[in-house]
């Protein structure tokens, strides 16, 4: 195991014109930690990155949903009229409308789908959480739980999300709010590692796998990883987190210290080369384009890596 510390450099023409350091940590298919930079151990929010664990807790609880439902379920949707669709017609087997939702309402997360969008107001349904939201009303309705309150973190659904989280990843930290509403656990990156593996073999792995487009959506990294990596899961949570299962059954959890997402892909890339995980173009441009000046590249982002230790 390695001991490093990874940053993450903008170039603009010549010169680095910004950094982003970057936290850390790769778990090998056997479970046994290979890399580490920065305080992994350390608590830390990994947001919808742990929208998978949610899904699980879901599914336990009885929810009735089919695998693009749960892919959604565990997924932050751009907002697509495909995710809409899906996402109106959980609520409406339980004879809900988008009102019983408990997040708040937003415009659609993709860049296309919110130029598309218009003048139009935000709606709750278009908000990139609410087919978790949905998910969770229909464990309530399930198990005979009341809908009313259901982000609480004393309603059984929540304790029931925070159990499952712990039997998955590890101990929650401390408990938040986040920003759809949700009770936001606070974990830390191992345990956020754990959690990937720890979904290997389980149907909301598969349904992700599946179905990625509902995951997150078109020119959207999750969906991009799952597409031209075979086997892979992928999961970004919000302030620049996520947590990655390779194809060779590694897990990668990562958090930009200063929030920046556009940290993200290449860590990511720089892990990839590095297990000899041959990825497309396709994705290297999506996850780490080139910085543009006057509409021409001009710059990159690279990842600079520094060797405190290893044994």
């Amino acid at each position: 195991m390695s001991t490093e510390s990874w940053t993450v450099e903008v170039t603009r023409g010549d010169l680095v014109e910004s950094e982003h350091r970057v936290s850390l940590v790769v778990l090998g298919p056997d479970g046994e930690e290979e890399l580490r930079a920065g305080p992994v151990d350390a608590p830390m929010l990994a947001r919808s990155a742990l929208k998978p664990a949610q899904a699980v807790a879901c599914l336990e609880l009885g929810a009735d949903l089919d695998d693009r439902e749960l892919a959604l379920a565990a997924g932050s949707h751009s907002g697509e009229p495909e995710h809409l669709a899906v996402a109106a017609g959980m609520l409406a087997r339980l004879g809900l409308g988008p009102d019983a939702l408990g997040c708040p309402p937003g415009r659609p997360l993709g860049l296309a789908a919110d130029q598309a969008w218009g003048a139009r107001e935000p709606e709750r349904l278009a908000m990139n959480c609410s087919g978790k939201h949905a998910a969770m009303l229909a464990a309530c309705r399930a198990q005979g739980w009341p809908t009313e309150g259901y982000l609480d973190p004393e309603h059984p659904l929540q304790r029931h999300v925070r159990a499952t989280l712990e039997r998955l990843a590890g101990p929650v930290r401390a408990v938040t709010v986040d920003g759809c509403g949700a009770p936001a656990f606070a974990t830390d990156l191992v345990a956020v590692a754990r959690l990937g593996q720890s979904l290997a073999g389980h149907r909301v792995a598969a349904a992700m796998r599946a179905h990625p487009e509902m995951v997150a959506g078109t020119d959207r990294l999750d969906t991009a990883v799952m597409t031209l990596l075979p086997g892979a899961l992928s999961k970004v949570g919000a302030e620049g987190v996520l947590l990655t299962v390779l194809p060779d059954g590694a897990a990668l959890a990562l958090a930009v210290v200063d929030g920046g997402a556009r940290a993200v892909g290449p860590v990511l890339l720089e892990i990839l080369d590095r297990r000899g995980i041959r990825h497309p173009a396709e994705l290297r441009e999506l996850a780490a384009p080139h910085v543009r000046g006057g509409g021409h590249p001009i710059g990159v982002h690279r990842v600079r890596v520094c060797a405190h230790s290893s044994g």
